[in-house]
Order: C-alpha cells, then structure tokens, then sequence
C-alpha cells in the first residue's frame, strides 16, 4: 500500500485554526473509512515544547509514549479518536540536535553539513517512516507557522521534494489562509491571501486547495477571484466561515467538498461517508440548554485560555453528555491569594485545580483547595492539583501547618509532596519526568472505581514529584484515601475524601484531559461533573470543615506572603 500525504500550510497571519482545520479533515476522511494519521511540523529550535512558558505555546499535550508536544496533537487526538506518539511531532530542534549529534561521530566523513541535503533528508525520512509505522493510507502534515518565515523554509523545501519521492499523485497541498475585513469600505481583501500563495509558488509548491478563514461571509465573487489570481479551480477554493463550535468545522469542510476534493486529487477510491455521528454531536452542542453549571479553573496561566485547552475541552464534553452548558470561569489563583476565595468562588458549582511547575500562585490554589473541601464544591485535581489538596489538609485536618511540597519548599518539615527518589540526581531540564501513559490499579468500593467501571486503568503523566507515602496512615485517620496505586503499591495516583465528609473532592496525579473525546468523555470529568450538577438539585453548598476553621485561617495568614517564581 502507497501512503498518500496531505500537506497543510499556513498564509497571512497565524493563529486561524490551521490545527482544527487539519483535525476536521482527519474526521472527514475517517469518515469515509480512510485510515488516517497526523504530524505536526514545528519550525522552532527547541528540542520539545516541555521546558517552554504556556504563555509562550500554550499547553504542553503529552502522548502515550510519554512525548511532550504541540498542543494540536491534542486537537488531533480529539477529532480522530486515536492515540498518537512521538512520532507524530518533529521539532527543528529535534532535527537539528540529531544531525549535529551523527556529524560528532564522524558519520558524514568529514562532509559540509547543509540544509539541504541534509536537514531536509532529515524530515523526509521522518514523514516516511511515519508512513511506515502508523500503516496509514493517508498521513496529513500540517506545517507550523506561516509562509514567509525564515525558520519554516527547511520544513517546506522538504515537503515540496516529497512529491519527488512519493509521487506528484501521492500528495495534495492544502494552504490556509485569512481573509481580513476592511470595517471603512465594508470589504473582504483578497490580496493577502494572493501574496501569500505567490511566496508558496515561489518556493516551488503550488496548492491544489487554498481553504479561506474569515468572520463574514464570502461570495462567490471572491472565491472566482481568489481562483484566477491563485491559479486553483473554483472548487479548490474552500471557504471556513468563524464558527460559535470547533466542532462545526467538519461538516462545514465536508459541506464545502473538501473530502471530495482530497480523494480526488490522492486518487482513493471509498465507499461513502458517515458523519452522522458527528452531526448529532454538532446538533446536540446547538440545542439551547436549560441550565448553566458554573465550573472554576484556578491556575496559573489563565491569562491565555488555550495553556489549559484540554481541561476546558474536556470539561465542555462532559458537560454536552449532561446536556447542561458549562460556563469555565477562569479564575487566577494569584488573585486568590490577594482576594480570598469567597468573592472569586462563591457561586461557582465546581472547582478545578490543574497542572503547573513553580510557587507563583501556588498559594492560592491551595486556598481554593480549602474553600472547596469547607463549601462541599465538587473538587476535581489534575497533577499539581492533586498535591495543593494534599497539602492544604495536611495544614488544615493533620494540624502541620508548615506542611508543603519540596518543589516549593525544599526545607519543609513536613514534605507530604516529595520528589521520586529516582530523580535526585537529574539536573537537566525538560524529558527528566514521569511522562506517558502509567498503569493504576483502583480501590473497589471508590468514586475512581464507580467512575473508570474497572479495576486497572492507564492514564498520562506529567511530573516530577509525588505523595509522601510516609504520611499515608495520617492522611487515613482524617478521610482522605489513596484509591488509584500503581502496580506495586509503591506510588499513589489517586486520592479521595471520605463520601461523608464531602459529595466529590478528588485528585489524580495523572492528566485525564488528554484522553477525553467530544462523544465519550472522560469518566472521571463526567462524575466530576455529575456531583456538580448534583449541587444545581440541592440548591446549594453546606460548610463542613474538617478543622478548626479559626487555626485554618491563622494558617492561611501566615502564609500570605509568596514567592513570586515562575
């Protein structure tokens, strides 16, 4: 079997969704029962995107076999509903990192070492053997950033010379662009997209679909337009209006003709196509909804919404499954340490805790921590979330009030949150954690158990540091239990406070969003979110504290002061 390979490129501006845009059309052409697989191109040096701000990249999704990647893998994964590796992420970093390493060991002889042959070589053999592993019939490539950019021109030089070795038949360039609306004359411009598509000729690819993102509507006017300056056929011209659902975007690419054209232009033969699924999906997202359930994210990178794309992703599909509208209010857990969580959380129906590395703000997670577990507002903790819940009871129902993780406080008298014993000596950044996909053996009788339906599961990490086991008996004697173990009993992945004492306060060390799909949800987002519409029926919280609240709120003063890190 010949793969085909669909390459996807970017014009004028990023940041239009080229992700989703590849994303839809894998669902397209698995609708059509085409086997798929996806690689995202990365034209930045470095090697991975785990040492990176989330200001900077936004999410760091993290495959099965443990990669840190883009956070379209995670786009990737949700459309398609399959499970991607490190294979499917290539950095220049990664490129650049492996050649200089064999050019060390002499493996050129002595050779100059250029761009091209030699990097682009580099990213052919990446995409074949690609194509080799995954078996897929089609691999769709998309190309990061923008046309024009001096970092991408290896990237595209070597997917131009793909047509040379696996057959001008064998693959379809897709570009995307952005069509601007001018407010003073009321205009569409198509001459970005133009200049766009002449940088793109000039490098020598000529698109056989240009796919035009805009907030209005488009005629057929500029489509003809688009079509005689660009020199694609009026039905290559593919219009992707703003949507109010991501989740729209593969009908509309489909109405469009999209699937039509890819096949055609790949010469596949299918027997038809099957999206219904996914049209009761859209249909179900559109129904008005007769109730609001407001969940609270409290992290560290709020400020730019897609550092947590996956959580708010999986929260909105547990929330389609409930037939209920989730509204995430994203909340800073910085301004909980100056507010207090009473104004920021009060009418909230669930709290989240996700991930994070460093002190900032750490401080006010864990005042949320408390404020849920007091309120009875279902908790839900993702990694980091797991320990701030860990620490603000060791503090608050153990009465350690100094009690912390050696992540924040390497000199704690009470490090309930300890570093794996295994990672002492590391000292290098990036790729030195617990990451990929570990298994988990569940507690019968457990909220995790009721939630998976089975005793043993698997789920990704992402971490560093653990729970202290040698608290374990003292975190028992005031309800709060380990349910989820790895094999050996050795690590803890799961913990959770006794039923009488609160309706749903759980955390997990691992990251359950990345596994969570559009039309099956991720259990434990879906119990999370059952117990809080549970608290839409009850018609309110009721404060049980675990401690004396006066020795809780000394605590929490003594503490005000943070370090400002990371």
């Amino acid at each position: 079997m010949t793969t085909k390979f669909v390459f996807v490129t970017g014009g004028v501006v990023s940041s239009i969704g080229k992700g989703i845009a590849v994303a839809s059309l894998g669902r397209v052409l698995k609708s059509r029962g085409i086997s798929v697989s996806v690689l995202k191109l990365d034209p930045y040096l470095n090697v991975d995107p785990g040492t990176m701000s989330p200001y900077q990249h936004g999410e760091v999704f993290v495959t099965r076999d443990g990669s840190e990647t883009d956070l379209d893998l995670g786009h990737y994964e949700r459309f398609i509903d399959v499970e991607l590796t490190r294979a499917s992420n290539l950095t220049a970093g990664q490129i650049y990192r492996d050649i200089i390493s064999r050019e060390r060991q002499g493996e050129f002889l002595g050779g100059t070492i250029q761009a091209v042959p030699h990097v682009t070589d580099a990213i052919k053999q990446h995409m074949l053997s690609l194509a080799q592993m995954s078996e897929a019939e089609v691999i769709i490539v998309e190309v990061g950033g923008t046309v024009g950019d001096i970092e991408g021109l290896p990237f595209l030089e070597a997917i131009r010379q793909m047509r040379n070795e696996v057959g001008r038949d064998n693959v379809c360039y897709i570009h995307l662009t952005f069509l601007p609306f001018i407010r003073a004359t009321g205009e569409l411009k198509t001459k970005p997209t133009q200049h766009s598509v002449r940088e793109l000729r000039s490098i020598g690819i000529q698109p056989d679909v240009i796919v035009c993102r805009s907030d209005y509507d488009v005629d057929e006017g500029i489509k003809h337009k688009i079509s005689i300056h660009c020199d694609v056929p009026l039905s290559g011209v593919i219009t992707l209006p703003t949507v109010d659902t991501v989740y729209e975007v593969p009908l509309i690419l489909e109405e469009e003709g999209m699937g039509e054209l890819v096949i055609d232009t790949l010469g596949i033969s299918s027997a038809g196509r099957d999206l219904s699924d996914w049209e009761a999906l859209v249909e179900g997202i559109k129904i008005p909804k007769q109730q609001t359930l407001p969940i609270a994210v409290v992290g560290k990178y709020v400020d730019l919404q897609d550092s947590y794309i996956s959580v708010k992703e999986a929260l909105m599909h547990a929330g389609m499954a409930h037939e209920v509208d989730i509204e995430v209010r994203w909340v800073r857990s910085e301004d909980i340490e100056q507010q207090g969580p009473e104004r920021l959380l009060e009418d909230v129906r669930g709290i989240v805790v996700p991930g994070g590395f460093g002190q900032r703000g750490v401080e006010g997670m864990i005042l949320a921590s408390e404020y849920a577990r007091t309120q009875r507002v279902p908790y839900l903790g993702l990694c980091l979330g797991l320990q701030v819940m860990v620490i603000e009871i060791a503090r608050n129902g153990l009465g350690k009030a100094e009690a912390n993780s050696t992540e924040f406080d390497p000199l704690t008298a009470d490090p309930v949150i300890d570093i794996m014993p295994e990672q002492r000596v590391i000292t290098q950044m990036g790729g030195t954690m617990r990451l990929g996909e570990y298994p988990c053996d569940l507690v019968a009788d457990s909220k995790a158990r009721a939630a998976y339906g089975v005793p043993s599961i698997s789920e990704r990490h992402r971490h560093r540091f653990e729970f202290n086991n040698d608290y374990q008996e003292a975190f028992e004697s005031v309800g709060l239990w380990p349910t989820g173990l790895s094999p050996n009993r050795k690590l803890v992945e799961i913990m959770e406070l006794d039923a009488d004492k609160h309706p749903f306060m759980l955390g997990v060390q691992f990251h359950p969003e990345f596994r969570s799909r559009p039309n099956k949800p991720h259990p434990l987002f879906n119990e999370f979110v059952t117990a809080a519409v549970d608290t839409l029926r009850e018609g309110g919280q009721h404060s049980l504290p675990l401690a004396d609240s006066s020795r809780a709120a000394g605590n929490r003063a003594a503490r005000s002061q943070v370090a400002d890190a990371c």
